[in-house]
C-alpha cells in the first residue's frame, strides 16, 4: 500500500467539505484536523510548539536540510511533517503545532499540565519562543496576507470576536483582539508551565537560534537523541539563513507548504517577512511602544527574559 502524505489527507478533508454550510463546514473540519493534526503529532520524533511567526518552518527547514542532505534527497520538499520519512524510514518526521487554535488545541490538550499520561508526553517536545510583541507584528502579517481562507475561518470560530482581516489595524490586532499581545501573553506563560511536566522537553527561543544558530540548533539536535558533525550542522545553518531562504521562496524554488510563495509582489505576504529581532518599535509610535511594553513586563513570565527593546525608539519630537 503506498503511503498517503499528510499533506493529501488534509485536501482530503478540506476539499470535500468546502460547499457544507458553515456551521457544518466548521465543525466537521475541526473534528477531522483535531484527528490528524494528532495522529501527525504522535508520528513524529519531534514535536514543535511554537505560536505562528515563532520560527517554526524555519527551525523545520535547517534540521530537515541535516536529513536531506545526508541522505540526498530532494531539497525543496523539506518542510513537510512527513515529506522525507515517506522516503527514507530512517528519518524522523518533525510536526509543529501551535497547539491552541481551533484543531491544533487537540495536541495542546494531551501536553497540558493536568492532562493525564499518555504516549505523546514522553516524545521530545520543544516550545519555540518569541518575543510577543514581535509575535504580534508578524502575526498580523501572517493573518491578513497570508492566512489560508480555511484557517482563518476556523481561527475566527475559535475567537469570541472575529477578525475582519480587510478592515482591522495593526494597532487593533496587536492589542486589543482576541490573538493580540495580551493573548500572547498568556499563550507563553500556559505553555511554559506546560513544559516543566514534560520529561523530555527543551524552551528555545527565536532570538536565540538566530544569534547562534549552530549552537542552539545542536540542543535540539541532541534533544532528539539525534548526531550530526559541526560541518553538517553549519551547512544547514547556511541553507537556512534569512536571505538564503528570502532568495529562495521569491524564486518559487519550494512548491508547497509553508515557504511556498504568495505573492511576489507584496513582501509582507513573505514567510520570510523581515527576520528582525526587536523590530517593532518601526510600528508603533513611542507611547505606543510603551504601553506595549509595560504590558508584556506585567504580564509574561521572567523565564523568556524579555525586555523592553534595545533598540532606537521613533524620535518622541517627530510630529
Amino acid at each position: 500500500m503506498i503511503p498517503i502524505r499528510d499533506s493529501v489527507k488534509k485536501v482530503a478533508i478540506l476539499a470535500p467539505t468546502a460547499l457544507l454550510p458553515r456551521p457544518w463546514r466548521v465543525a466537521t473540519r475541526r473534528k477531522l484536523l483535531s484527528g490528524l493534526e494528532l495522529a501527525i503529532a504522535n508520528r513524529a520524533g519531534l514535536l514543535i510548539i511554537g505560536h505562528p511567526k515563532s520560527g517554526n518552518t524555519w527551525l523545520k527547514v535547517m534540521l530537515a536540510r541535516l536529513y536531506q542532505v545526508r541522505h540526498g534527497l530532494e531539497a525543496s520538499a523539506l518542510i513537510g511533517s512527513d515529506e522525507l520519512a515517506l522516503r527514507n524510514s530512517k528519518i524522523p518526521r518533525l510536526a509543529a503545532t501551535n497547539a491552541w487554535y481551533s484543531y491544533e488545541g487537540s495536541v495542546g490538550k494531551v501536553l497540558a499540565a493536568d492532562a493525564p499520561d499518555d504516549p505523546l508526553r514522553h516524545k521530545p517536545v520543544i516550545l519555540l519562543a518569541r518575543n510577543p510583541i514581535d509575535i504580534a507584528v508578524s502575526w498580523f502579517f501572517q493573518f491578513t496576507r497570508r492566512q489560508s481562507a480555511h484557517k482563518q475561518e476556523l481561527i475566527n470560530h475559535f475567537i469570541d470576536h472575529p477578525i475582519d482581516r480587510h478592515t482591522v489595524t495593526l494597532w487593533d490586532f496587536v492589542r486589543y483582539s482576541d490573538i493580540g499581545l495580551p493573548f500572547l501573553i498568556d499563550y507563553l506563560n500556559t505553555w511554559e508551565r506546560n513544559l516543566q511536566q514534560l520529561d523530555n522537553s527543551l524552551l528555545v527561543r527565536y532570538e536565540d537560534l538566530r544569534a547562534e544558530p549552530a549552537a542552539t540548533l545542536k540542543q535540539v539536535i541532541r534533544l532528539m537523541g539525534e548526531e550530526f558533525t559541526d560541518e553538517e550542522i553549519a551547512e544547514a545553518v547556511a541553507f537556512g539563513s534569512f536571505d538564503n531562504l528570502r532568495k529562495l521562496e521569491t524564486s518559487g524554488f519550494f512548491r508547497r507548504g509553508g515557504m511556498r510563495l504568495h505573492n511576489a509582489k507584496d513582501p509582507d505576504t513573505f514567510k520570510t517577512r523581515r527576520g528582525k529581532v526587536g523590530g517593532y518599535p518601526d510600528y508603533f509610535t513611542p507611547d505606543q511602544v510603551r504601553e506595549l511594553e509595560d504590558l508584556m513586563m506585567q504580564r509574561l513570565s521572567p523565564t523568556f527574559g524579555y525586555r523592553p527593546s534595545d533598540f532606537a525608539r521613533p524620535n518622541d519630537d517627530q510630529p
